[in-house]
């Protein structure tokens, strides 16, 4: 038990339970503002007095095309609210916290005279010591064939 007691007081699993529940709350809230709100506004537009009485039968059965209309509704509007709220002011902040990788360096210094000189030079220009290329300059200098 205390593994288990362990398990539920962690941080995430009450974050979750919260977000299912206002999301839970969110959705009848929206759900009411498509049925209550925007589907008569829609009606009064397009004649129909009771856009979710919408239907059509075939064969004895059915076809609430005006509810689900009202789900489809109620799907564009969350998902909106959720990408325009949510979604994008956190990329934002996560491009913000990026940091751009440094540049390749471009010198170097000379291990006997300490000038800085270019990361491809194989002499010093101030001291004239020869120099070992660099490892990572290697490489570099394989992969292009000189």
């Amino acid at each position: 038990m205390k593994g288990f007691r362990q398990f539920l007081l962690r941080g995430n699993v009450v974050d979750l339970a919260v977000a299912v529940v206002v999301g839970a709350a969110f959705n009848t809230v929206i759900q009411s503002f498509v049925k209550d709100l925007l589907t008569p506004l829609i009606a009064a537009i397009g004649g129909q007095p009771d856009f979710s009485a919408i239907s059509f039968e075939l064969h004895h059965s059915r076809f609430m095309i005006g509810h689900f209309a009202n789900a489809i509704l109620s799907f564009a509007i969350v998902a909106a609210v959720v990408y325009f709220l949510v979604v994008l002011p956190v990329n934002t902040l996560i491009s913000w916290a990026r940091e751009a990788p440094p540049p390749d360096p471009t010198t170097r210094r000379c291990p006997e005279c300490a000038s800085e000189i270019s990361i491809q030079a194989r002499r010093c220009a101030f001291c004239t010591s020869p120099l070992a290329p660099e490892a990572a300059n290697l490489t570099r200098l394989s992969a292009d064939g000189h």
